[in-house]
């Protein structure tokens, strides 16, 4: 097993193993791709103080995520297609999750079904919906998730429509892979992947294929998704949707301080400021810019996590700093799993640990709770109020 000191390892390794497609699936962002880029780059203008002489011997990153106790005040995002990423990737993300002590959250548009995931976990996990215009559908979408043993859902506001992802059109994006000449001779130089994939039967959307009305392979599936999504979606139906669960619910996709506080009243337990990993609106602020404006409109009301462009334990940290009470981590998990499976995301949570707890303490700090912004360096207009 090569020597993993960093989550680019496991990036370099994920894309040698893994299609083309769904490499650049993970790795890509809507039109110019700005907003994916400045996701991660806008981390690197922030800047820690270095502080010495601090007794840095009992250090934890121990946390809470909406009254759940966590290792580290991590989640893992919903991502959609991990069971192409790895055979049955949702149960090996989920497992290395439910281990390290974090949750995992399912996203609707996942390989491995809510009872799959559910059959081989001990523990609950967070479950995303869309808003999604058949009602019968989202009824028993969220019983399914009810009597799997989900207390906690994460509702997607920035999907009524979807960005164009030009590398995902270009690659004819499908699940399974369609069998394009292109395709095929990719698929030839990623044997260990195809190996496995042949020894599961799960290669298609499992929350959807066989439960909504009239998808009953990958063909009605495409026509399905094509209409699904609802964009007639308003505050009033966020509402109905916190109505309709009698767990916690997790709005994400918030970037403006006006949509916090109108998640508030719809009933949000906790919001994510997220710009859905730069695959929607091109040209949106980082969320990590977006972040404090949010966090100081919000008070104390509710939890806010960010989502987006984290690559690192420093990452973690700066966005903590900034106000975060958590984060949710999506490629770097990806980059795991496509790389090493269940071993491969148990190895990416191990090292964005390290280097949060390692950097906390050469910043000062030894607990999460005694984190703040006095640990960073903040350029002036780095955040604020953009648009007046």
């Amino acid at each position: 097993m090569p020597v993993i000191t960093e989550i680019e390892d496991l990036k370099r390794i994920y894309k040698r193993r893994v299609p083309k497609m769904f490499y650049d699936y993970a790795e890509t962002g809507s039109w110019s791709e700005q907003t994916f880029r400045e996701n991660s780059s806008d981390f690197d203008r922030l800047y820690f103080r270095q502080r010495v002489a601090v007794d840095m011997t009992h250090r934890s990153t121990a946390s809470t995520l909406v009254g759940e106790e966590v290792a580290m005040p991590v989640a893992i995002a919903p991502v959609g297609l991990l069971g192409m990423q790895s055979a049955d990737g949702e149960i090996k993300a989920a497992q290395a999750a439910e281990t390290f002590g974090i949750p995992f959250t399912l996203s609707t548009l996942s390989i491995c079904s809510i009872e799959d995931v559910a059959a081989k976990t001990s523990k609950p996990f967070w479950f995303q919906v869309y808003t999604l215009k058949d009602d019968d559908f989202m009824t028993r979408l969220l019983a399914r998730a009810k009597a799997a043993g989900c207390e906690t859902i994460v509702i997607t506001l920035d999907l009524q429509l979807q960005g164009q992802r030009h590398k995902d059109l270009k690659n004819g994006l499908s699940a399974p892979p369609k069998p394009t000449l292109a395709t095929m001779l990719n698929l030839a130089t990623k044997i260990p992947w195809g190996l496995e994939m042949l020894g599961t039967p799960r290669r298609t959307f499992g929350n959807v294929v066989g439960h909504a009305k009239g998808v009953t392979d990958p063909r009605s599936l495409t026509s399905w998704t094509g209409q699904a999504f609802d964009q007639a979606l308003d505050w009033d139906r966020v509402a109905e949707l916190r109505r309709m669960w009698d767990g916690k619910v997790i709005v994400k996709g918030i970037m403006d301080a006006e949509d916090a506080a109108k998640a508030i009243n719809a009933g949000a337990d906790a919001i994510v400021v997220s710009n859905h990993g730069g695959r929607q609106l091109d040209g949106a602020l980082s969320s990590i810019r977006a972040l404090e404006p949010v966090v100081e409109a919000v008070g104390d009301k509710v939890e806010v996590h960010l989502d987006s462009g984290i690559r690192s334990g420093q990452d973690i940290l700066k966005a903590l700093a900034l106000g975060a009470k958590g984060v949710m981590i999506g490629r770097a998990m990806v980059y795991g799993l496509g790389a090493m499976g269940k071993k491969g995301v148990s190895e990416a949570l191990r090292v964005l640990q390290r280097e949060l707890e390692y950097t906390m303490a050469l910043s000062g700090r030894t607990s999460i709770a005694a984190i703040d912004r006095d640990i960073l360096h903040v350029p002036k207009g780095f955040s604020g109020d953009w648009d007046r």
